[in-house]
């Protein structure tokens, strides 16, 4: 496979190399090292391209997400119709499906069911049947990589199921199995080796953006991609303004407040980071107390977290507005952002309660302004100022938050280039000709991957410097900006119209107008010039898109620009189901080829254990390869095979007594 050979160097070629040679000969230090790192690195390339998932838009909502990840978008039930096919009945497979998806939970329900006879009859078919599937799944693997994935009390024994070798060894193995049940520890094994199917089946997990927001668990979502193998993540707008909160913007964090009460969510903020909302709910209380807050009512009813729904009500108005007073200081702060049609408070006529916007006078659902100065609209009040700074501090104190937003920085960015995908949860903005829009930025312009990439520099300072006396301002206003910038890569909107939704009846003032990229995206031309600028080849590149829910009831199909970009966002997150009618979508890349799965709704975690329900998905296979891809066709294989001639380097300068062995 790689062609170099020791012929093509020459001593005084490796000389000018000898300093990189000698680092590496303390890794390899014989020729015998060396040797058989080639050998493994030339099989390995052979072997086929690993599995990579492609979710987003999750919103929080980790009962799905998880069930998804758990099931591999419906890859492990088909793994058990291969294997199994009409010799078990149906009921048997569900059960063994939820087994591995829910191990322990499943667990429980098995040892108290009273319709098991033989509990050690059970334990022997199961667990010859997840040595079956363990087998299956782990056959496109090195030994040495399903080794680590293997839980450790148990890697002996797993290693040693997946090997079978022929009828001859069938009465060892059934000896292993039995061995487990009676010294009475098939229970964790069960639950290990379902783990260990679940780390197989998916080799690397991309996430389109969009963590938070709306649904109620993001927090949980983020602990399974922190503890995840192999994930990286491609932030969304909705993860931009957690990132900025944590960072300490003042705009942002009103901002998350307002989601979460809007939505409900105040438990993530409370319970799970810890962050006290007793200062805002006591503000709310003191300056919104009499007021019904009726256009603040959340998307949910209902009593949360020992809190009223007029409470939240009030906490929801409170925060909004203290949101529109900041955001006002960032515009005014920032006239490169050229946003000032944002600025509304000063447009309103607090005796008549009407606001004109742009040349035409609408009435106000809501005229009870009790903390805004007309004189001075946008200058907080002493309490709300207070107030800012004491949920600044608790924003930056959150351990947890802290740590969730380190995950997005480290497995995170603006896009990613992987095997030929090029994905991103927004846009690449452009002008009403198609051409890309350039900002500017510090007197210099930037556009299309330029762009994203000046941008993504601008979040990390924003957060690595937050701490810093001499923490440019500017970096937190740019968070802001790509969450509702009219340009942003991550909002893609002319306008966000927050203010409007909430106090104007008339819908025409809600509008938001897509940026041209969602125009020109369906076109392939369109995609090719993106790959061009990005440095991917457009015969053989892909965009994934999140973002725009794609609307399938009415039937809109996810497949843009003749196969050359996807739009997976399905609508995972429950508020957006209404219009997609689906419960998301997942992008399969294996060896053989591109699978959409469309997704429909899930019930819940607890009754797909206790009624072994699995999400049902429909499988499209949107791209075949003419031959089936191998690990040298993949961005590993080109890593893999500099590492080869560096090691053939190595190995002749070894032979020509260049560098000694260390043995």
């Amino acid at each position: 496979m790689i062609t170099t050979s020791n012929n093509e160097f020459t001593p005084v070629e490796l000389l000018k190399e000898k300093r990189y040679l000698e680092l590496l000969a303390d890794r390899f230090p014989s020729i015998q090292k060396a040797s058989m790192e080639i050998i493994n690195l030339e099989a390995i390339m052979r072997l086929p391209k690993s599995t990579e998932h492609f979710l987003t838009d999750i919103h929080g909502e980790y009962e799905t997400f998880t069930h998804v990840l758990r099931n591999a978008s419906g890859v492990v039930r088909r793994k058990i119709e291969d294997i199994f096919g009409l010799s078990v009945r149906k009921s048997e497979k569900d059960a063994l499906a939820t087994l591995i998806y829910y191990p322990e939970e499943k667990m429980e329900m098995i040892l108290q069911d009273e319709n098991i006879e033989d509990l050690h009859e059970w334990y022997m078919i199961t667990l010859q049947r997840l040595s079956m599937i363990a087998r299956k799944v782990s056959y496109k693997y090195t030994r040495s990589k399903v080794r680590k994935a293997m839980p450790l009390a148990y890697a002996y024994i797993i290693d040693e199921l997946l090997y079978e070798s022929g009828p001859e060894k069938h009465e060892y193995y059934n000896g292993i199995i039995r061995t487990i049940i009676e010294i009475d520890r098939a229970k964790e094994f069960v639950i290990e080796i379902s783990h260990f199917i679940q780390r197989l089946m998916i080799d690397r997990l991309h996430i389109i953006g969009d963590i938070y927001d709306r649904g109620p668990s993001a927090e949980k979502v983020m602990d399974v991609l922190q503890n995840h193998h192999a994930v990286d993540i491609q932030w969304g707008n909705h993860d931009i303004i957690w990132m900025g909160a944590a960072a300490g913007c003042k705009a942002l964090i009103a901002t998350v407040l307002r989601i979460s009460a809007r939505y409900i969510n105040l438990d993530t903020i409370e319970d799970a980071y810890g962050i006290n909302l007793l200062p805002l709910a006591t503000f709310a209380m003191e300056y919104y107390g009499e007021d019904p807050a009726e256009v603040f009512t959340p998307k949910e009813n209902g009593d949360k977290n020992g809190k009223s729904i007029e409470l939240i009500k009030q906490m929801h108005k409170a925060i909004s507005i203290i949101q529109f007073k900041l955001e006002a200081q960032i515009i005014i702060s920032n006239p490169q952002f050229e946003v000032e049609d944002r600025l509304l408070l000063d447009k309103i006529d607090y005796e008549k309660g009407t606001i004109i916007i742009e040349g035409k006078e609408y009435a106000l659902l809501d005229t009870y302004f009790p903390t805004i100065d007309p004189k001075d609209p946008f200058k907080l009040t002493k309490a709300e100022d207070e107030l800012m700074n004491r949920l600044q501090l608790s924003f930056l104190k959150s351990n947890l938050l802290q740590k969730h937003i380190e995950v997005l920085y480290a497995k995170g960015s603006m896009y990613l280039t992987y095997n030929s995908n090029l994905m991103y949860h927004g846009s690449i903005p452009m002008n009403e000709d198609g051409s890309f829009y350039e900002m500017t930025i510090n007197n210099k312009t930037y556009k299309g991957k330029a762009l994203l990439d000046k941008l993504d520099i601008i979040a990390r300072r924003a957060y690595f410097t937050c701490h810093r006396a001499d923490a440019d301002p500017r970096d937190k206003a740019y968070m802001w900006y790509l969450w509702t910038g009219p340009n942003s890569p991550l909002f893609g909107k002319h306008r966000m119209t927050t203010f409007e939704r909430y106090f104007i009846a008339d819908e025409s003032t809600h509008f938001e107008k897509r940026n041209p990229y969602y125009k020109y995206r369906d076109e392939e031309e369109t995609c090719n010039r993106i790959f061009e600028d990005f440095g991917i080849d457009p015969k053989t590149s892909h965009i994934i898109n999140g973002h725009v829910p794609v609307k399938a009831r009415k039937g809109e199909s996810p497949i843009k620009a003749n196969g050359k970009l996807f739009v997976i966002d399905g609508g995972m997150s429950i508020p957006y189901q209404k219009v997609t009618g689906l419960s998301g979508y997942t992008l399969i890349y294996n060896s053989y080829g591109l699978v959409l799965v469309e997704h429909k709704h899930f019930t819940s975690i607890e009754e797909a254990v206790k009624n072994n329900l699995d999400i049902v998905s429909s499988r499209q296979i949107v791209e075949t390869n003419a031959t089936r891809k191998r690990v040298a066709d993949t961005d590993i294989g080109t890593d893999i095979k500099e590492q080869v001639i560096d090691l053939k380097k190595l190995l002749f300068a070894y032979t020509k007594g260049l560098i000694k062995e260390r043995v």
